[in-house]
């Protein structure tokens, strides 16, 4: 079971299928509404939460500001897609998480691409 942090622009739907698959979710939208990048940021560090997000400027953060990393950071890149779809995109990365630690994740419906993370917890 991955404990994943979900930023707070991530649909209801979807995070409600992570959880059913037996996943440890917690909800921006319900826990971190209206905080800044930096302490959401901060707080999947602290809680050894992946981050999940479709706000690129966590990427900013870890690499040009390097700031220190979750476990792993997912960045889901589709404008339009059905509620809960983005469940269908990260299920199998997380299925699969020990080869995903240490990464920052670019994910669309059709492929994933990463990048190492310059540190990691």
């Amino acid at each position: 079971m991955i404990g994943v942090l979900l930023d707070e622009n991530f649909p209801a739907p979807a995070a409600r299928r992570l959880r059913e698959a037996g996943h440890d979710v917690a909800e921006g939208v319900v826990e971190c509404r209206g905080w800044p990048d930096e302490r959401v940021l901060a707080r999947a560090v602290t809680e050894g939460r992946w981050l999940v997000t479709f706000d690129r400027d966590y990427g900013d953060l870890v690499f040009k500001r390097r700031l220190p990393a979750p476990p792993a950071i997912i960045l889901i890149r589709e404008r339009h897609y059905r509620p809960a779809e983005p469940a269908d995109w990260l299920l199998p990365l997380l299925d699969a998480s020990e080869q995903h630690v240490g990464r920052f994740l670019v994910v669309t419906r059709d492929k994933m691409r990463w990048r190492a993370l310059l540190q990691s917890v």
